[in-house]
């Protein structure tokens, strides 16, 4: 980057929209948008010279998307790694993690709220991006359950890259032009919610997601085929070919259970196919997920499903 020449915005043709502060007030508290808003949006073309430092971190969530050129994102925060010295490009210090990484064509950078960062365009070749920032508190949720809080970028698929494209200029011109109208801000609202939903499903992921997909779902058919058995946790690390520690880990983060755990609900789950599907009795029932006790079975499937056997049996469906 040239030296002295740093610009946070100011690019011709930019869009740039905040918030202004009365705005901002209503959509904490209003029911509809305070889980999740945009305070601020924008579309910065050929941004030579672009720069941003916040040392202290921002109140919100910041995405950056970059569809032409390159740029580069730095930021400190909590490590989200899988295991310690997993990501490349990241140095430790103590509890913290600094990430630095070059953002090109068709990725998505995200910066958590609070977390000290800069970034900037490269010299050579200037990004052109969209960024918005989201603040509520379901965002930093959705963040962590699409897998967008990953050490480095995201690559867009060609689908979600025209939706990201389409929906950010959307909302947009209707901040731009009707930012004072509530209904408004709740469409825009539940356009970007869904749009997280939209990148966290149909994203590229890296390699190491993808492998860490695979033992996922090789450990969910191992359990899937052996419902009318008992099946531990040290046998199903040996077969997945993780370690114990690692394969909770895994759970919890793909399912929010641990294994064994996450084992249970599917038994319940065939325990309610076969009440739903056929008139085995609930001890036969019980057998055939594996559980010799009637009584405990019966137990479970409530404390898990919400209803006894034979209640549940008695609901219609349909």
């Amino acid at each position: 980057m040239e030296k002295n020449i740093r610009k946070p915005d100011g690019f011709e043709s930019q869009k740039l929209f905040v918030q202004p502060d009365y705005m901002l007030k209503e959509l904490m508290i209003s029911a509809l948008t305070r889980p999740l808003f945009v305070s601020d949006i924008g579309f910065f073309p050929h941004a030579q010279h672009h720069f941003r430092e916040r040392p202290d971190g921002a109140d919100a969530h910041i995405f950056i998307y970059c569809v032409e050129g390159e740029g580069w994102v730095e930021w400190k925060g909590e490590s989200g790694g899988d295991e310690p010295g997993d990501a490349v490009g990241t140095t430790r210090t103590s509890n913290l993690t600094e990430r630095s990484y070059k953002l090109t064509e068709r990725q998505l950078a995200v910066i958590p709220a609070g977390a000290p960062h800069r970034y900037g365009a490269s010299t050579d070749k200037p990004w052109s991006i969209y960024w918005f920032h989201l603040q509520g508190e379901d965002t930093a949720a959705l963040i962590r359950t699409y897998g967008l809080d990953q050490d480095g970028p995201v690559r867009l698929p060609l689908s979600v890259h025209s939706q990201l494209l389409e929906q950010s200029e959307q909302c947009y011109r209707l901040l731009h032009d009707k930012h004072y109208s509530l209904p408004v801000q709740i469409h825009v609202a539940q356009t970007m919610r869904h749009l997280l939903s939209s990148i966290g499903l149909s994203a590229e992921r890296s390699a190491q997601d993808r492998k860490r997909e695979r033992y996922f779902d090789e450990a969910v058919r191992y359990m899937t085929e052996r419902l009318a058995e008992t099946v531990t946790l040290p046998e199903l690390a040996k077969q997945v070919g993780l370690s114990k520690q690692h394969l909770v880990y895994l759970f919890n983060r793909e399912a929010g259970l641990p294994p064994i755990e996450y084992f249970l609900r599917l038994k319940m789950q065939r325990a309610g196919q076969l009440l739903d599907l056929t008139g085995l009795s609930v001890k036969e029932i019980a057998g055939a997920v594996g559980m010799s006790d009637p009584y405990y079975f019966s137990r479970l499937f409530k404390k898990i499903m919400g209803y006894s056997p034979t209640e549940y049996r008695s609901i219609p469906k349909g």
